[in-house]
């Protein structure tokens, strides 16, 4: 019951991004999450990509630590987390780079890896009037035991919240969503 109460006070303080499950059946599924983040699209394509191991989860790393991650945005470039030499894991493959535009990603992000999935993750930079609309896109298709119908709250949970951090970092320099008094 603690640990509920804790998840819920959590998900009320975090900056969420617009979130929505667009599709989900056993075969898979796709999450659209998007943000308007009040800085320049270059700015926010540094955070976004150089800068992951500062807003991402440790909350969502093998590790425990986001600091271990990384974005090398060119093709056949990893998101990858080091776990120390020479042991790592390759969360996503690069697939697509249009500096400060779009940056595709292929692969099973976490624990979709260990499935018999696969998925396109794509980050989108447009400029708008007020900052950037950042939209990360995921399709992921496959098979799962259960369906993939039944991760995709959770899955769409993890990106928007992601996103919600990365839009905190880019504004204030801080992902990490203020205490609840």
């Amino acid at each position: 019951m603690r640990n509920t109460m804790f998840i819920v006070l959590l998900m009320l303080a975090a900056p969420m991004a617009a979130a929505d499950v667009t599709d989900a059946a056993a075969g898979g599924f796709t999450t659209v999450n998007e943000v308007i983040i009040a800085d320049g699209r270059a700015e926010s394509w540094v955070a976004a990509v150089d800068q992951v191991g500062h807003w991402w989860s440790s909350d969502h790393t093998v590790s425990g630590d986001a600091s271990r991650l990384s974005i090398n945005a060119e093709m056949q470039g990893c998101f990858c987390e080091s776990l120390g030499d020479p042991a790592g894991v390759v969360h996503l493959v690069v697939t697509m780079v249009n500096p400060t535009h779009l940056l595709r990603m292929t692969g099973g992000l976490g624990p979709l890896g260990l499935m018999g999935v696969d998925g396109n993750m794509t980050w989108e930079f447009e400029d708008v009037e007020g900052g950037t609309r950042v939209t990360f896109t995921y399709a992921v298709g496959g098979y799962s035991k259960d369906g993939l119908d039944k991760i995709a709250p959770a899955v769409d949970f993890v990106i928007g919240e992601a996103l919600g951090r990365l839009k905190a970092y880019v504004e204030t320099g801080n992902a990490e969503p203020d205490p609840i008094d």
